[in-house]
């Protein structure tokens, strides 16, 4: 056997573009390293703070988000992902520039999840922020604009502490703000069959929701552990006597 050279990280072929914050990364989070089952790499883009890429649609931030991608891609990283589903606007440049496959949002996965529910159901989102989620992030996530979408309360806990970068997090408050978003959402739009969570910060109550609403609930976990599943699948062993 010959092994290649080239890269100068192996075996973590994700790469996770993260934002600038100071908020707690508990297991679930896609800034937990533990939350993963496989190794990723991690850059953060310098002043790419939560208010700037959520409320103020990361002016001014292609450039550096385009250099810290190549960082990872010179780095050994095979697929690039973010840290923020409102990233979705940055999709289509990510995806010239670097000559590798790129998933900005946990969004990108409205239209296959779509296709699986039956006639008459729709997916549904929840997002940090309602407020700031526009056509253009739908759009660059390959969203209908029509979309059922709620947010959380952004006086709560889990906004405040995300979006205001605060050092300390209420992990239970947060719990029962995102199962109070997911009943508003179902409520408000029964024909809600499936929810998508745009926020990456959301996967830790993911399992709540979905007890709470009896429907399946995906997140930006769920997207990349497919993703890498891609670019490492999984070798079976022959059985005795097959061809």
């Amino acid at each position: 056997m010959i092994a290649i050279g080239g890269k100068q990280v192996y075996g973590a072929p994700v790469g996770i573009l993260m934002l600038e914050a100071q908020f707690p990364r508990i297991p679930g989070d896609m800034g937990n390293a533990g939350t993963w089952p496989f190794p990723v790499l991690y850059r953060v883009v310098a002043d790419a703070s939560p208010d700037l890429v959520v409320r103020r649609r990361a002016e001014g931030m292609l450039d550096p988000f385009i250099a810290s991608a190549r960082d990872l891609v010179g780095q050994g990283a095979e697929l690039i992902t973010t840290n923020c589903g409102f990233l979705a606007l940055f999709q289509q440049e990510l995806s010239k520039a670097l000559g590798v496959p790129v998933a900005t949002s946990a969004l990108m996965q409205v239209p296959a999840v779509q296709a699986l529910l039956p006639q008459g159901r729709r997916v549904g989102i929840i997002t940090i922020s309602a407020d700031n989620l526009s056509p253009a992030h739908l759009t660059g996530a390959g969203c209908p604009l029509d979309i059922p979408v709620v947010g959380v309360d952004p006086e709560g806990a889990f906004a405040t502490a995300i979006l205001g970068n605060e050092l300390q997090l209420d992990v239970e408050t947060s719990r029962q703000e995102l199962t109070e978003a997911a009943g508003r959402l179902t409520r408000n739009h029964p024909e809600v069959g499936a929810i998508v969570l745009e926020c990456t910060n959301m996967p830790p109550y993911q399992a709540d929701i979905a007890r709470l609403t009896g429907l399946p609930v995906f997140s930006i976990v769920d997207y990349v552990c497919w993703l890498q599943g891609g670019l490492r699948p999984r070798r079976y062993p022959l059985a005795e006597g097959s061809v």
